[in-house]
């Protein structure tokens, strides 16, 4: 049984920073590639970034690039998403997802298992 569990959401002004983290247990993390999407009330869910199953490669939204960082600690079992320059437009439930392969995807349907999910609100 795959789980994933997301964190490090919360409250937080315009231009500032959170971490969000993800611990994954029941499959080989180090195998496959992580992503981070989200979705904002009345809106799609939209892709934000994904990490090759090795870091060495990372993909992002145009909206979020130069802004957020994502990157993983197989160690750990953990994926992160460093997210600066916090804007309005910024505010939504973020998941992280894992697909059953090793380089990342856009697309949420490559995606087979899902966090619940942390919300991240930003005031302005």
């Amino acid at each position: 049984q795959v789980r994933l569990v997301e964190s490090g959401g919360g409250l937080v002004q315009a231009g500032g920073s959170l971490r969000l983290s993800c611990l994954a247990s029941g499959r080989t993390f180090s195998s496959y590639a992580m992503g981070w999407f989200r979705q904002a009330p009345g809106k799609e869910r939209e892709f934000v970034a994904a990490i090759l199953w090795n870091g060495a490669s990372t993909y992002y939204a145009d909206s979020v690039t130069g802004r957020f960082t994502i990157s993983r600690d197989n160690a750990k079992n953990t994926v992160y998403l460093q997210m600066n320059s916090l804007k309005s437009e910024d505010a939504a439930v973020y998941y992280c997802a894992t697909l059953p392969r090793a380089w990342g995807s856009r697309a949420a349907r490559d995606y087979d298992y899902w966090g619940q999910g942390t919300r991240v609100t930003v005031s302005s």
